[in-house]
């Protein structure tokens, strides 16, 4: 009974939606409780000679058919198998399982079905599927016992069926409630995981806009002097504290998703996509233009490259990035080549400069003070995409930056 899990994204964020998983459950106990109802009415029908009162087993059998029928609706989901129709069922099947030596004198006598026939079953598995293997145990038990007093003189096969029947719903409702326990540790990961998804993204957006303005106040100010030199020391102050606001708030959740006790509803999470904006395609080319000039060199195909909005517009964000990334680090003078290679299951933008490279350690030493460039806008932008970032940087030599983005998510 594991739960089935499709994650996507859409441009409002991600948004669970929750389904039970113990629906396919309910409609097998549906199904079975029709099936049994039939077979022993069948059974009846085939063999009326058996029955000195035969007129008993046709009243019960009605009143069992009639039951069955009209109770459908309450074998379709946990919430409307409410603790009073699983009584008054459990009730009408040991009413039936009794009042087979009244209908059949030579039931005693002669190891045969009951009236409820395996209808009787259906209403054990009621209890195990509703309340786990307790549940299951009990009402398994009171059939035993009726099944025990109807027969008199139990025979090794009855006993034989009344095990049978007693440990297979126990276990039964035993691998409910592991079930569950699993969906509850698989619901809360992903309630996890999309809470540290949308993290991300806040976070990649807090650098691309408010970091990089702060940066930029911090060395015109201390450029200016005066008081612009003392607004640019507070500019600076709040980048150091908005950038290790930014890298705490992203460990905890890491950490959380593997240590947090599994704690939830009974769900299936499944997150959803804004489906009219997930099937828009826009041309990368047309958004990776703006950032063409007399220091950037853009290398595109001569046909569209057509992408869904989403990747679209991270992928050219990733670029943005990396391209801010050049400006910071390799300086005004620094040179720029945009490639961009479309291929049949993936598209590739490449993103070179001429720069005096990445000295070896500085990414790792960057990422531990807070500067999350290449970890959030690139290569976090690139992963929620499916796809991959690789960083080649030789000092002296300039960086290269590859992002592959694949065409199916």
């Amino acid at each position: 009974m594991a739960a089935v899990t499709r994650v996507a994204r859409g441009t409002k964020g991600e948004r669970v939606v929750r389904m039970s998983v113990e629906l396919p459950l309910w409609r097998a106990l549906a199904g079975y409780r029709v099936l049994t109802m039939i077979y022993a009415i069948l059974l009846f029908v085939f063999t009326p000679d058996k029955f000195e009162r035969p007129w008993v087993a046709g009243v019960f059998l009605a009143v069992m058919a009639i039951w069955t029928l009209a109770t459908l609706p309450q074998v379709s989901n946990a919430a409307r198998c409410t603790k009073r129709f699983l009584g008054i069922d459990l009730t009408i099947a040991l009413t039936g399982i009794l009042l087979t030596p009244l209908a059949d004198f030579q039931a005693q006598q002669i190891d045969g079905p009951t009236l409820p026939s395996i209808w009787t079953a259906g209403s054990v598995l009621a209890f195990a599927i509703k309340g786990g293997w307790r549940w299951a145990g009990f009402a398994s038990s009171l059939v035993a016992v009726a099944n025990i007093v109807e027969r008199a003189e139990p025979t090794r096969d009855t006993l034989h069926n009344v095990l049978l029947v007693w440990v297979a719903s126990i276990a039964i409702g035993y691998v409910v409630e592991v079930a569950r326990a699993s969906e509850r540790t698989l619901a809360r990961a992903l309630e996890i995981e999309a809470a540290t998804r949308e993290r991300e993204r806040l976070a990649r957006d807090i650098h691309d806009g408010v970091l990089q303005v702060l940066a930029m106040v911090q060395r015109r100010g201390t450029a200016l002097g005066g008081e612009a030199a003392e607004l640019g020391r507070m500019a600076g102050e709040q980048e150091i504290a908005l950038r290790t606001l930014v890298s705490r708030g992203l460990v905890p959740a890491a950490r959380e998703a593997t240590t947090d006790p599994a704690e939830g509803a009974r769900t299936e999470y499944v997150v959803d996509v804004d489906e009219p904006a997930a099937a828009q395609e826009y041309d990368l080319r047309a958004l990776l233009a703006q950032y063409a000039g007399p220091k950037v060199t853009l290398s595109e195909p001569g046909a569209a490259v057509p992408l869904p909005a989403i990747a679209a517009t991270e992928l050219a964000a990733a670029v943005s990035a990396a391209l801010d990334n050049v400006r910071l680090h390799a300086g005004a003078d620094a040179n720029a080549w945009i490639l961009v290679e479309d291929w049949t299951d993936e598209v590739i933008v490449t993103v070179r400069d001429d720069g005096p490279g990445i000295p070896d350690g500085r990414l790792a030493q960057a990422e531990g003070e807070g500067r999350l460039g290449v970890a959030l806008s690139i290569r976090g932008r690139l992963r929620d995409l499916g796809g991959t970032a690789e960083l080649i940087s030789v000092p002296g030599q300039g960086t290269e930056v590859e992002l592959k983005v694949p065409r199916s998510p």
